[in-house]
């Protein structure tokens, strides 16, 4: 089992950073790249991933009430992972990832998995830049 946990601090208030990133319809614009999430009845959903152009059945669980999403593969266990939106400095909200590989075979490696954390937690903060300014614009 590889752990992976990556941080960044939101432009937006907490609950603001949470609305976006709960989004189901949503979740590709700050997910990598590669994965594209299609939701049934949640917590169901499909997960393809380019890389391989296969689907894995999943769940999804928003936890509002905690500003917590949690997800994982459902029919195997080859990962689970959670994003946790807390309450940062000044009013800003700040997101924490963490990912589990529980099958190594399914881990693309320490490199590989803090470049896409980096990379969807810099999409996630553009996505509530953007929310932001069109709500004050």
């Amino acid at each position: 089992m590889t752990e992976y946990e990556r941080s960044r601090t939101m432009p937006a208030p907490p609950e603001y950073v949470f609305d976006q990133a709960a989004n189901v319809d949503g979740l590709d614009s700050w997910l990598p790249g590669a994965l594209h999430v299609r939701a049934g009845h949640l917590p169901d959903v499909t997960v393809h991933e380019d890389r391989t152009d296969e689907d894995t059945a999943a769940e999804l669980r928003v936890r509002r009430e905690q500003m917590r999403l949690e997800w994982g593969t459902r029919d195997q266990d080859s990962y689970t992972g959670w994003l946790q939106v807390t309450g940062g400095e000044g009013g800003s909200g700040e997101a924490t990832v963490h990912l589990t590989f529980l099958d190594e075979s399914h881990d693309p490696g320490q490199e590989a998995v803090d470049a896409a954390l980096d990379d969807s937690l810099r999409r996630l903060a553009e996505q509530v830049r953007l929310r932001v300014d069109n709500a004050a614009g």
